[in-house]
């Protein structure tokens, strides 16, 4: 794998030939698509969103972790308190079958 990942000017330039498209037209596609994802895994919104065949990205909610006090830590081979966590929303993306064969 010697190949360097696409940079966001050579996806858009590759898309635009491949499309018939404008590149401006492209970025106007991606920057819809991306307004989409947000208002999808916002507070508001659903909680997730299907790129159809390839990945699904939702929210995953991580309950608060509580303080805890002298927990042995095998590392330090000292107990130490750990202090408390709030409760978190977490992006998850799942590959889905298209993507799984892609590779």
């Amino acid at each position: 794998m010697a190949d360097k990942p696409l940079t966001k000017t050579q996806i858009l330039t590759q898309i635009a030939e491949e499309t018939d498209l404008s590149k401006k037209q492209v970025q106007a596609v991606l920057d819809s698509m991306t307004g989409l994802i947000e208002s999808s895994v916002a507070k508001s919104g659903p909680g997730a969103f299907t790129l159809p065949g390839l990945c699904k990205i939702h929210i995953k909610v991580k309950a608060a972790r509580p303080a805890q006090k002298n927990v042995w830590m095998p590392m330090l081979q000292a107990y130490k308190d750990l202090a408390a966590k709030p409760a978190q929303r977490v992006i998850k993306v799942t590959p889905l079958k298209k993507l799984k064969d892609m590779a």
